[in-house]
């Protein structure tokens, strides 16, 4: 796994400064470094970190086809590289490495654009074609690998796999952009194509650039999307053997390294069953690796240990406690803009752990995605039931009241949270779903948002982002609408972004079958009802695992990557939180009403409410804002 940068000229004029670049790389050594290089010609300008996971005496980059008109920097893998190199030395092309960096060189001089059509894997990569005077962007079709770009003050192009690096650069715009606030208080995250600066985008995932020199900047171009059509007929026998035969070629494809290997195992369904078709693959021992809690309802480390044994894998596990607490600036450095999941201590951890004993390890991520494996689907689903049957008419002004009257229930189940589901029936489904998954719901928003920001924002709201995706959803299915939903948003934005990061800060490279792109594109197409049958979500890929996993694995409670923030907040880091919260920074930035955060504050210690998920986003948000102080030019 690696970091690009680069620089372009739209013009084809400027000759930039190596030592720019040179800074723009560093700013990425930890995705990379194993080694480094840069190449300097008039208009561009790319920089390359690496770390070396196969061809390791060679694909140093950039990397050059044979008359050095084409020149490519690529963060990522690609599983059927040696298929691709033997077919393109068929058509004449002469490799110097066995590397699959050459692989898309190759691949662009013989197919152009459309050479990653043919790419299965992970990547972001840029090629500089002098004899086209063209720049080709790409990114994979599910987002694994991240890619930022933005025009500079000076009309120059930049781009990068970390934001970071792009704020190395002086000329870059650092103005907040508004909507992005309201999506991070939203979501958790920004989705893409935003980042918190105006000007500074993500490319989104599936999607091209293609720069031509003398041309103004191009629009992103979509070259795949997750098709959830058609439905298959196909019998749950048969539905099962065709999942355990593409899951172990998926796993297998990403078992390719000559570096040590081996997989994160939670003690879930997913990580387990990644766990179980290495196991059958290789001969030795897999490695594995698990992080706990200090607080026992989080901690689910002996259903890993239970999975490690059956495997008899070498398992490894550590313990996150509340002197982690101290990550929080780590986070905010290493995410660069507002990210809000607290499941990146423990994904910090994990990697750090594995780290100590492997370079690559494959990870579950995916499996609620593909096979509804979220409680959210059931419960959406459930009030879908509901919404169908009785028009919105009717709904939005009954339950409408009905939430408006009932008292909030933060501490019971959700089953029971009646003030929750009144205002879900009382929205359309995708409003509903978009209640279901805010972090802050719009009463929140609209409470901790000064007036200041208020007026900024102007009548934006995140709901925008999620009807964007379902104009040009390929399904109307209920659940299939809100699982392409998530594959857009909070699984690239969110999951994936949180575990590049985490596993980039210590050079250990992650990798997904759960999500190969063959994979998710048959998943897509089977019936919902295989997805989440009689309220049990991902039921397929259970009902297909049950010879190769223990029952209890397969059918106990979801627990997730959770951490214990409200008994933190109101234990040891207390004072941590109002001194972060009530501070100048917070306070200073006129972005909040301050007589909202201190009720939130004192809610939460008196017990009288849980507002951890609040408290932490704030949290973040701040030590976003401070570090933003520290950085800025």
């Amino acid at each position: 796994m690696c970091g690009v940068v680069g620089l372009f000229d739209l013009n084809g004029q400027t000759h930039f400064d190596e030592s720019v670049v040179q800074a723009m790389n560093e700013s990425q050594f930890h995705r990379g470094p194993d080694a480094g290089g840069v190449h300097l010609e008039q208009g561009v300008a790319f920089g390359h970190r690496r770390l070396a996971i196969i061809d390791l005496s060679g694909g140093a980059q950039p990397l050059f086809n044979e008359d050095h008109s084409v020149v490519v920097t690529y963060n990522g893998e690609l599983y059927n590289f040696e298929a691709l190199s033997q077919e393109l030395k068929d058509k004449g092309h002469i490799f110097r490495t066995h590397s699959d960096t050459e692989v898309i060189v190759h691949a662009w001089e013989e197919w152009g654009a459309s050479c990653v059509n043919r790419f299965r894997g992970m990547f972001v990569f840029a090629i500089w074609d002098r004899n086209q005077q063209t720049l080709f962007i790409a990114r994979d079709r599910l987002g694994i690998k991240p890619l930022f770009y933005g025009v500079l003050h000076d009309g120059n192009v930049a781009f990068s796999s970390e934001l970071k690096a792009l704020k190395t650069l002086d000329n870059l715009p650092r103005e907040i952009e508004p909507t992005a606030i309201e999506d991070y208080f939203t979501f958790g995250y920004i989705p893409e194509p935003k980042t918190i600066y105006q000007g500074v985008y993500k490319l989104r995932p599936g999607h091209t650039l293609t720069f031509k020199v003398g041309q103004p900047l191009p629009e992103q171009k979509e070259y795949w999307d997750i098709p959830f059509a058609p439905v298959q007929d196909i019998s749950e026998d048969e539905a099962q053997q065709r999942l355990l035969a593409l899951l172990s070629e998926a796993v297998d494809l990403r078992m390719i390294a000559e570096v040590p290997l081996g997989a994160f195992l939670s003690g879930g369904v997913d990580s387990s069953a990644v766990v179980a078709m290495m196991s059958k693959l290789q001969d030795k021992p897999v490695n594995t690796c698990a992080i706990g809690f200090d607080v026992k309802q989080f901690d689910e480390t002996h259903y890993a240990d239970k999975v490690a044994e059956l495997f008899k894998t070498n398992h490894y596990k550590d313990v996150v406690d509340s002197d982690t607490f101290t990550l929080v600036d780590t986070l905010a450095t290493l995410y660069d803009e507002p990210y809000a999941d607290s499941s990146a201590i423990p994904t910090y951890k994990v990697c750090e752990l594995a780290r100590k004993r492997v370079t690559v390890a494959l990870s579950g991520d995916g499996g609620d995605e593909n096979f509804a494996g979220y409680r959210r689907y059931k419960w959406h689903m459930n009030e879908e039931a509901l919404r169908q049957k009785i028009p919105l008419s009717i709904r939005k002004p009954v339950f409408g009241l009905l939430g408006r009257l009932y008292p909030k229930a933060d501490w019971a189940p959700r089953v029971f949270r009646a003030k929750t589901t009144f205002q879900s029936l009382a929205r359309s489904s995708v409003e509903a779903y978009l209640h279901t998954v805010s972090l802050l719901n719009d009463e929140q928003r609209d409470e901790l948002f000064s007036d200041k920001l208020k007026d900024w924002l102007g009548d934006y709201k995140s709901i925008q982002v999620f009807d964007e995706y379902v104009k040009k959803s390929p399904t109307q299915d209920p659940l299939s609408l809100i699982q392409y939903l998530d594959m857009k948003t909070y699984l690239v934005g969110d999951i994936l972004t949180k575990v590049d990061r985490a596993s980039m800060a210590h050079a250990l490279e992650v990798r997904v079958p759960l999500l190969d792109h063959k994979f998710i594109e048959w998943a897509s197409s089977l019936p919902a009802d295989m997805k989440l049958k009689r309220q049990e979500g991902k039921y397929i890929l259970k009902k297909s695992l049950e010879p190769v996993l223990p029952h209890d694995v397969l059918y106990r409670d979801k627990m997730g990557f959770g951490v214990p923030l409200a008994k933190w907040f109101r234990g040891p880091l207390k004072e941590k939180v109002e001194a972060s919260l009530l501070g100048d920074t917070i306070r200073h930035s006129g972005l909040f009403n301050m007589a909202y955060v201190e009720r939130v504050l004192s809610q939460h210690q008196s017990g009288m409410r849980d507002h951890s998920v609040v408290i932490w986003t704030l949290l973040m948000f701040n030590a976003f804002l401070m570090n933003e102080m520290a950085t800025a030019h």
